[in-house]
């Protein structure tokens, strides 16, 4: 198909996205006549975007609140959209069919494997929402045998616990308070930080306390989600410690190529595509 190829990313709020960035870098850095942009779509209007859809359309990155809306509207569901209940990528190929992908999970497993190849059994993760499902199923790929959520209200987090618990390698799900507490499902007080060797947060940078962050002083990677404001708490500590450091930054750059790649055929310019988004994010928090 000859002319310009679009894409985009679609969610509720929008305008805050980096992506429409690393996408058009990537595409500048290839010399492809292709154009991405950003449109605010609120929860159930997804169908009616993807019916005014014209010709030269071939991919659409999802945020929320749209990741779920689009399982139903998808002509064939890979195996990870399956297992994370969740779509964050549609390919649309010219023949109008529609394939519904997750880049979310082999993302996120890049990004900590860019940073650290430490074998990884345990971790801990900080928050219970989709984010937080996302990057717990990736460790379970990575081999994590075990997993507690740490959340504010541990009902809120039964759902994610299920999902983790869905992955064929069945890791070992505890729940329990954020601010310390009884676990879920085990007898005995928690102890004050847990030997583990991944922490991931996924809550916000206000919620880092000190105590928050002296807790997980001695675990040796940290997987810090957020990717604005930078940097948080935790990940000043364990930048000024030395330990291995994974951004929400390194995140969205991989599942972003992941879904360049899907999008286009051709080999994402990963290291372009960063330098972009961090030049974008440098200039929304300027010194």
């Amino acid at each position: 198909m000859s002319g310009t190829r679009r894409c985009g990313v679609l969610g509720d709020p929008i305008a805050h996205s980096l992506s429409p960035v690393l996408h058009a870098a990537g595409y500048g850095a290839l010399g492809l006549d292709w154009a991405y942009d950003a449109h605010r779509v609120p929860a159930g209007g997804l169908a009616e975007f993807l019916g005014g859809l014209g010709a030269g359309w071939r991919g659409l990155s999802l945020t929320m609140p749209l990741k779920r809306e689009a399982i139903p509207l998808v002509d064939r569901l890979t195996d990870r959209a399956r297992l994370a209940g969740a779509v964050n990528t549609l390919v649309l190929e010219d023949d109008g069919t529609r394939t519904g992908d997750n880049t979310d999970l082999p993302g996120a497993a890049a990004a900590i494997r860019e940073r650290t190849t430490m074998p990884l059994a345990s971790a801990a993760i900080l928050g219970g929402g989709a984010t937080a499902g996302s990057v717990g199923l990736a460790l379970a790929d990575l081999g994590v045998t075990s997993i507690e959520l740490l959340v504010r209200e541990e009902s809120r987090a039964a759902e994610t616990a299920d999902l983790l618990r869905s992955h064929p390698a069945a890791p070992a799900i505890t729940v329990r308070s954020l601010g310390g507490g009884q676990r879920s499902d085990a007898s005995g007080p928690p102890a004050p930080g847990s030997a583990v060797d991944v922490v991931v947060s996924t809550v916000p940078a206000a919620a880092q306390t000190g105590e928050l962050v002296d807790r997980w002083r001695d675990v040796p990677v940290v997987f810090e989600a957020l990717y604005d404001p930078w940097p948080t708490p935790l990940a000043a500590a364990a930048t000024a410690s030395g330990r291995a450091l994974v951004s929400g930054l390194d995140l969205l750059v991989h599942q972003a190529a992941l879904q360049f790649e899907l999008f286009t055929g051709r080999t994402a310019p990963l290291a372009v595509m960063r330098e972009a988004g961090e030049r974008a994010l440098a200039a929304r928090n300027p010194a």
